[in-house]
């Protein structure tokens, strides 16, 4: 009875926490109204506002975890889609979310691994760190030697991260529209259903460390890339390999080189799609903590909770149809979408209504290289957000198909990414390489 209150308070107290995001950003727009009433410049008063709802944001997701902090993370990427005037107070705040969180208390990490392992736990190592080095929306991570002498990185689940999960996703549902204040314009509702999906994967790191073993053996010699192999498991516990990295992509966006952006960036970009080709698995949670940046400048990965099982590489009809597109060859793009499902049977769309919505999105696949920035990123979406009868006619008349919901959150998020790098990239050829019939279309 009194594990069943005190889990009853702790979940009360969550939506509390999820409550007072609305809560103070309606008592702090009221604050900004009686400045402006007393000569404060609007322009001003916004910027305060946004700034102290920025840090209740980061403090209440970070606090939290579990899908409060997933979505912070989620959302994260996106912003580069946004007006600099709305998202520049607080950019800096959700760039944060992508690479940190409050770490549990000890007593409560202490507690997962006697749970999984028994009292005898330390047997298993040479030395344990109880400071995290890492943490993240469902788990920490903490810096460890192995018993057999081999330096390790040790993953432990949040105690009640399922419960937690499935709470937060439920009161950020209810929530959707408060979130307005980070990402006018954003429909938050299915990226939380996304999440959700996923949750039940996440949460079980025996798929996540097959899924990681997978990547580990196929990148073992890449000049390029680092995956930390797979010591051991439990369902909440994840040993692996401890890979030594000087930073995070994260922080390449904040305050990286040119140079540097460049070259992590096209990193980056190749592992995302040459990910399926070599392993048939697609990383699916490309947040920019998720890769480290190595002294010897290889790019390490993490995190692979989240995956898409693609045996045969990335769709063939993927690729047919974006050559097809760069090629301005609209017909066969429009054959092509409806054959795979884009464009159901009774919708009536012309090839030029589809070049005119698609086509400017194609630039990355036309030229040898492409510099990706916020720039371009804003003025796609400004384009296909602004309420003309052409582009709600067609956003209304393209269906996604379910296999490839994965593949879009992954590739839209990569985009996010890439844009907030402003790398230039060469991802034409990554393309060529890695994506099948992009190369070789068929017949159409």
């Amino acid at each position: 009875m009194a594990e069943r209150d005190g889990l009853r308070r702790s979940a009360l107290g969550r939506t509390a926490r999820l409550a007072s995001i609305p809560v103070g950003f309606a008592g702090r727009t009221t604050i900004g109204v009686g400045k402006r009433l007393v000569g404060r410049p609007a322009a001003a008063v916004l910027t305060e506002v946004q700034m102290r709802t920025a840090d209740q944001i980061f403090r209440v997701l970070g606090e939290l975890k579990g899908g409060a902090m997933k979505f912070g993370q989620a959302l994260s990427i996106f912003e580069s889609a946004l007006p600099d005037e709305l998202i520049g107070p607080y950019r800096a705040t959700l760039v944060k979310l992508q690479d940190a969180a409050p770490p549990m208390p000890v007593r409560l990490l202490h507690q997962v691994l006697r749970e999984e392992w028994g009292e005898q736990w330390r047997e298993r190592f040479a030395s344990f760190d109880d400071a995290p080095v890492a943490s993240a929306s469902i788990g920490q991570v903490h810096r460890a030697v192995w018993a057999d002498g081999r330096e390790v990185a040790v993953k432990v689940q949040y105690p009640g991260a399922g419960a937690a999960l499935r709470s937060d996703i439920k009161q950020l549902s209810r929530l959707a529209r408060a979130f307005t204040v980070i990402a006018p314009g954003l429909d938050i509702k299915p990226l939380l259903a996304e999440i959700e999906a996923r949750v039940v994967e996440e949460l079980d790191y025996s798929l996540e460390a097959a899924a990681q073993q997978v990547f580990a053996t196929e990148f073992a010699d890449d000049p390029d890339f680092v995956v930390p192999a797979v010591v051991d498991h439990t369902e909440r516990i994840l040993v692996t390999t401890w890979m030594e990295s000087v930073s995070s992509l994260a922080q390449v966006i904040t305050d990286g080189s040119t140079e540097q952006r460049d070259h992590y960036g096209a990193h980056y970009a190749r592992f995302l799609v040459s990910g399926p080709s070599r392993t048939g698995l697609l990383h699916a949670d490309p947040h920019p903590g998720n890769f480290r940046v190595l002294a010897d400048g290889r790019l390490g990965v993490v995190d692979f909770g989240a995956v898409a099982r693609l045996p045969d590489g990335l769709p063939r009809p993927m690729g047919e149809l974006l050559r097809r597109a760069v090629d301005d060859d609209w017909a066969a793009v429009h054959a092509g979408l409806r054959e795979e499902g884009f464009l159901l049977p009774k919708v009536e769309f012309s090839p030029e209504a589809i070049a005119d919505y698609l086509g400017p999105f194609l630039d990355s696949a036309r030229e040898p290289e492409f510099t990706f920035d916020r720039a371009w990123l804003r003025s796609q979406a400004t384009r296909v957000a602004t309420p003309t009868p052409e582009n709600l006619a067609t956003a209304f008349k393209l269906n996604l198909p379910p296999h490839y919901m994965l593949i879009h959150r992954v590739w839209v998020g990569g985009l996010g990414v890439l844009c907030q790098l402003e790398a230039t990239v060469p991802f034409r050829r990554f393309l060529e390489e890695y994506l099948p019939g992009f190369a070789d279309p068929g017949d159409a």
